[in-house]
């Protein structure tokens, strides 16, 4: 019925003062931009290098410039979060990065277009099918991030860009940006 029941968790590992660092500069908001921005620039240079791959595969002239045209708008954006200190930008900028970056997704997509097509980022409820198989992805995803993070001794819900939420993994969802390009979307693309 989609309650939670139960779940086998072993002993909380790692170092107590690794947590307790995390949790400090957590709460210094210049510290929690820094990681951010780091976060951020990992993210669009991820991004950046699926668009740029597809633009050299594409044999077709219009989707290559588009593609290549929404790369070097990641490239300005990169630019201006590495020059940015204040978390609340940081999020905008990385929110304008994401329609660029989603704003040609469809372009990525090459088979199966009538049932696998793309107009927008949608989640809960995703509206298509495309946006159910990234949420899908992403799912797996920080559901893999978190065991990485516990297993290490860091507390998956005390993120930098994510702030801390009731029942949301921030640092996992932090920590799975990186990688949502190159390892969730391509994936999805494949699929």
């Amino acid at each position: 019925n989609g309650r939670f029941l139960a779940r086998v968790h072993g002993p909380v590992s790692g170092n107590v003062l690794l947590r307790r660092e995390q949790y400090r500069r957590a709460d210094v908001d210049a510290t929690s931009a820094e990681i951010a921005r780091s976060v951020l620039i990992a993210k669009l240079a991820n991004s950046r290098a699926v668009l740029l791959r597809a633009a050299r595969e594409s044999n077709e002239r219009d989707t290559a410039e588009a593609l290549s045209s929404a790369a070097g708008e990641l490239s300005r954006a990169m630019k201006g979060i590495e020059r940015q200190t204040h978390l609340g930008a940081l999020r905008g900028m990385e929110g304008e990065a994401a329609r660029t970056y989603f704003g040609v997704f469809d372009r990525l997509i090459l088979a199966q277009k009538d049932d696998f097509y793309f107009r927008e980022r949608s989640r809960r409820p995703p509206l298509d099918n495309m946006n159910a198989l990234l949420s899908f992805i992403y799912t797996l995803l920080v559901h893999d991030v978190v065991s990485a993070l516990e297993g290490v001794g860091l507390d998956p819900a005390v993120g930098f860009l994510h702030r801390d939420r009731p029942g949301r993994p921030g640092l996992a969802l932090d920590i799975m940006e990186e990688f949502r390009p190159f390892l969730a979307d391509r994936l999805a693309l494949s699929l």
